[in-house]
């Protein structure tokens, strides 16, 4: 058993630790041999007798660093160096001791158990232990070897335990009764007062909702949680009033949101408390039946009129006296006004839809013992359409036709616009003026789409005969009124290709057609610029005449005419002269009525013929001299007629149209022919034969 030995660790002993012997039967005890030790911890921590074999521990071995040694043994004769038995292997093990305690993984330990509970590795010594009365903890452990026997080691630890918290405690409100004061007209979601109920808990075990349970203020009022706080806020959840009730009462109920199933046998997690608020009073504005008005009024509708009325009242229990105004700022036209004390609304001028159709104006209404309490309300007023304006061309047309032209051709087509709106949308006829249902040089044709076609109805136009013709148009609309008026359309004769394209339709191309020359036409504008000169010039000389007076003395007893400045009763004073005297003397007729004098017999008021341009000029002329002078309701000749006379000393006869009448037959202006080139176009228009001015 020599190859394995044993050794104590530790060894505390002043000599060093025998070990074990090597020997072998070739040791004489003659000193021959030699005994050397090799491997583990030889030389160091082993040391060998090399001529006895005795082996010792030079130094204190501890097993917990390294419990085995393995070494190597030699017998070596001294003289020849040679091995006299094979080398050897040996094992030294050292044997434990209990010389370390035990010792924890960690000198600070922290554990953490849910209060109330009752098992664990760690558990509580008493039942239902409550966080609240004490949260912390500190335990030491105490760890023993060899079975807690006498002689073992020890080893201690230090473990701090927490009880974590448990939904075990409802909330409690600190106090029954809450008072809050809110004045009335307070805002909506406005915050009266703040209420918190009391939990022991700690985070999500003392999350807690308030709710309005009952009362007689359970509609007016509204109760919201702070997350952050866990306060109940008070609002306000509709208008109060003062008035109608001075007084509410609440009850309010606190209750956790997580509540434990396993400690509801504690009673219902919530509580109950009383809100009491008070309203204030406050003297409030004045209060407008509705929040707006809106008005219709048709735009025909007369000055003063009333249009509408608005109401407000005054919600104190005073219930002051109120007046209406306008805001001038809503109506700088002054177009509206108000009664001040019925609130009225009537119109100072007149209304036009088609220029304003609507107006908003602000009214205000203000207490008369207190003009700091006023309150605003808009008006919408609607100006309602009333056919009031008549339908008119749409533009101006500028129409023209050929001179070939066919009968049947549409030279122009027409719309109309209207500026009321129908609330049928418009719809527009076109007719002939009723004086001239028939029209030998045009028809109108209405087209049924608000648009009429202008077509020809002859065959052929003559500038010479007619360079322009006017063409009157009825158009009315089928609104109530029936709205109408007449439209002139001027239609030209110019000269167009073989395609209807135009031409030439000005007067340079039909006077130059005549045969006049660019220096002709010359020649008459310098005459006509001479004599307008001269005209000028008599004028001027006859002003600088210092005319006679005609009273020299202030004594004539015609000094009152003077003084007075009598004219007369004007042209209805039929008694103060007879304006007959001032006409021409030749052309007095006395079969005809006297045109200064209404007479006796009451006529009908004959509507005037329009213009119309379907006859020549000399035909129309006569015409329309015939119809004056055959009116007995028409005026009295002025000054046309008064000073139309030129007497008897012009070698030329009177030119002038207005003493036509006079003339039982045409005159005959042949004589225009013998009067040069230059009144040749006259002699063409009046000197033609009576065919061609027909």
């Amino acid at each position: 058993m020599w190859n394995q030995f044993f050794l104590l660790e530790e060894y505390t002993g002043t000599d060093t630790q025998y070990v074990g012997k090597l020997h072998t039967d070739q040791d004489k005890g003659d000193g021959n041999l030699k005994y050397i030790l090799t491997g583990d911890g030889a030389g160091s921590l082993f040391v060998i007798d090399e001529n006895t074999g005795d082996i010792h521990a030079a130094k204190k071995l501890d097993r917990e660093e390294k419990s085995l040694y393995v070494l190597r043994a030699k017998a070596i004769d001294r003289k020849t160096g040679r091995q006299v038995e094979p080398e050897s292997e040996f094992i030294i093990k050292i044997h434990d001791i209990n010389d370390n305690e035990p010792k924890f993984t960690k000198d600070l330990y922290t554990a953490s158990v849910p209060e109330m509970s009752g098992v664990g590795i760690i558990k509580t010594a008493l039942p239902d232990m409550s966080r609240e009365n004490r949260e912390q903890y500190q335990v030491v452990i105490q760890a023993k070897d060899m079975g807690g026997q006498m002689g073992g080691l020890s080893g201690t630890t230090t473990v701090n335990i927490t009880l974590t918290d448990v939904n075990n405690n409802p909330p409690r409100f600190p106090q029954s009764t809450y008072q809050f004061y809110s004045p009335e007209s307070v805002p909506l979601g406005t915050h009266l007062g703040r209420i918190k109920a009391n939990d022991p808990d700690v985070g999500e075990n003392a999350e807690m909702e308030y709710s309005i349970a009952e009362g007689d203020g359970a509609d007016m009022f509204d109760v919201v949680t702070d997350k952050d706080t866990q306060e109940g806020i008070i609002t306000v959840k509709q208008n109060l009033d003062y008035e109608n009730k001075m007084l509410y009462t609440l009850k309010v109920d606190a209750s956790n949101t997580h509540p434990d199933p396993r400690f509801l046998y504690l009673g219902p997690f919530k509580d109950t408390a009383v809100v009491k608020i008070s309203v204030e009073n406050m003297d409030e504005p004045p209060v407008f039946s509705k929040i707006f008005y809106l008005i219709e009024v048709d735009e025909d509708v007369k000055e003063g009129s009333i249009i509408g009325q608005v109401t407000a009242y005054d919600p104190d229990a005073m219930n002051n006296l109120i007046k209406y105004s306008v805001d001038r700022h809503s109506d700088m036209d002054r177009i509206f006004s108000i009664h001040s004390e019925n609130g009225s609304i009537f119109t100072l001028k007149p209304l036009d839809r088609e220029s304003t159709p609507w107006h908003n104006i602000t009214i205000t209404a203000t207490e008369i013992n207190n003009s700091k309490q006023s309150s605003h309300i808009p008006v919408f007023i609607r100006i309602l359409d009333i056919n009031d304006h008549a339908p008119e061309f749409a533009m101006y047309y500028e129409t023209f036709v050929c001179e070939n032209a066919k009968p049947g051709q549409l030279i122009q087509t027409v719309s109309v616009m209207d500026k009321d709106d129908p609330p049928r949308g418009h719809k527009f006829f076109f007719e002939p003026v009723p004086e001239f249902p028939l029209n030998p040089n045009f028809t109108i044709v209405d087209n049924k789409d608000n648009t009429a076609g202008i077509m020809t109805r002859k065959d052929g136009y003559s500038r010479n005969k007619m360079s322009m013709y006017l063409l009157p148009i009825l158009i009315f609309d089928n609104d109530y009124p029936i709205q109408s008026s007449t439209g002139t359309l001027t239609i030209r004769v110019c000269a167009c290709d073989n395609q209807g394209n135009m031409q030439s339709c000005n007067a340079e191309a039909l006077v130059l057609s005549a045969g006049l020359s660019t220096g002709a036409l010359i020649a008459i504008l310098l005459c006509v610029v001479i004599l307008l000169v001269l005209v000028v010039l008599f004028a001027a000389l006859k002003r600088q005449r210092k005319k006679e007076p005609l009273i020299i003395s202030k004594d004539d007893v015609r000094d009152n005419i003077v003084t007075y400045n009598d004219e007369g009763g004007g042209e209805e004073d039929t008694q103060a002269f007879d304006i007959g005297t001032l006409r021409n003397p030749e052309a007095r007729e006395d079969s005809k009525f006297r045109r200064d004098v209404m007479p006796e017999t009451i006529f009908q008021i004959r509507r005037t013929v329009p213009l119309w341009e379907n006859i020549d000029v000399q035909d129309f002329i006569h015409r329309r001299l015939k119809e004056n002078d055959s009116d007995p309701s028409a005026p009295p000749y002025d000054s046309l007629a008064t000073y139309a006379y030129e007497g008897n000393d012009s070698i030329a006869d009177s030119l002038s149209s207005l003493e036509s009448p006079t003339v039982d037959c045409n005159q005959d202006y042949g004589y225009l022919s013998d009067w040069g080139p230059r009144f040749k176009k006259l002699a063409d228009m009046y000197g033609g034969d009576d065919s061609d001015r027909d």
